[in-house]
C-alpha cells in the first residue's frame, strides 16, 4: 500500500527537487563568477538545505548527532558508510563550517543542474571508477587541497552504496591516499542510517517516512600504523550502522 501511495507523492517531490536544482544553478554561477568561492560555498549550503526540505514531502526527517566541537583551522577527513544520494545534503548543510568536499563519480560532473556545477567548481573531485590510476590522482589532489586550505574531504570507503543498509567492507586505498596527502587532518567517522530506505523500491517511487540519522563519532588523530588506524575507523562507522533490511 505504501508503494502505491508513494507514486503520486514521489511525482510532487521530483518536481520540487528538479525545480530547486534548476533555480540554484544560475545562483551558483552568479555567486562564483561575481563574488568568488565563499559566495559559491554559501549558495551550495543553502541549496542543500532546500534539497533536504524537499524530502519532507516524502515524510523524510533527519537527526544529525554531533556532540563534538570540530576545529575549523585544520583539515578534516570525514569517513562515512554510504546508503544513497540522500547521505550528501545533510553532511553539506550540518558540516558547512568545515567546507566538506566529496569524492564523486565522474558521471555526476556533467548534465546535472547545480550538482555538476558545484562538483566542478567547489573543490570536490571526480573519479572514473574504471580507471584506478585516474581515481588515485584525483583523490591525491583532494588531499592536497584540504591540507592547503584547511577544509574537509568526505569519503565513502565502501566504494558503492549499500542498497540494504548493511555495511560493506572498506576499500582503504583512497582513504590511505587522503591521509598521505593531508597528514595534519583529523579523521571524523560518521555512521549513516536509513537513507537506503528512500530508495527501497529503486529510483521510483521513493520510500516514505524515512528517519535518516547521522552519528558523528569521536574524532581520531592520524598516528601509528595506518592499517590499524583504518580498521579502528571502520569499526567505529560500522558499529553505528543498525538499519539493516
Amino acid at each position: 500500500m505504501q508503494r502505491i501511495i508513494s507514486y503520486p507523492i514521489s511525482v510532487v517531490y521530483i518536481f520540487f527537487f528538479g525545480l530547486t536544482l534548476v533555480v540554484f544553478h544560475p545562483i551558483q554561477w552568479f555567486c562564483f563568477n561575481v563574488f568568488g568561492y565563499d559566495a559559491l560555498k554559501r549558495s551550495v549550503s543553502v541549496l542543500n538545505l532546500f534539497l533536504m526540505r524537499c524530502t519532507h514531502i516524502l515524510g523524510t526527517y533527519y537527526s544529525f548527532n554531533n556532540p563534538f566541537d570540530l576545529p575549523t583551522d585544520r583539515p578534516l577527513i570525514m569517513v562515512c558508510n554510504h546508503q544513497s544520494m540522500y547521505d550528501i545534503p545533510p553532511i553539506i548543510w550540518h558540516m558547512r563550517a568545515n567546507h566538506p568536499k566529496f569524492v564523486s563519480k565522474i558521471e555526476l560532473g556533467r548534465g546535472l543542474p547545480s550538482v555538476s556545477y558545484n562538483l566542478n567548481h567547489g573543490g570536490s573531485v571526480l573519479i572514473d571508477r574504471k580507471d584506478s590510476k585516474q581515481a588515485l590522482i584525483q583523490i591525491a589532489k583532494l588531499g592536497t587541497y584540504i591540507e592547503t586550505h584547511k577544509r574537509s574531504a568526505v569519503i565513502f570507503p565502501e566504494g558503492t552504496r549499500s542498497k540494504t543498509g548493511h555495511p560493506k567492507k572498506f576499500q582503504p586505498t583512497g582513504l590511505k591516499m587522503l591521509i598521505k596527502k593531508a597528514p595534519s587532518a583529523l579523521i571524523v567517522p560518521i555512521s549513516i542510517n536509513n537513507s537506503w530506505k528512500m530508495m527501497r523500491y529503486g529510483k521510483f517511487p521513493l520510500g516514505l517516512g524515512s528517519h535518516i540519522t547521522f552519528d558523528v563519532h569521536r574524532p581520531v588523530e592520524i598516528s601509528g600504523d595506518i592499517d590499524d588506524l583504518i580498521a579502528k575507523i571502520e569499526k567505529q562507522v560500522t558499529d553505528g550502522v543498525t538499519s539493516f533490511k
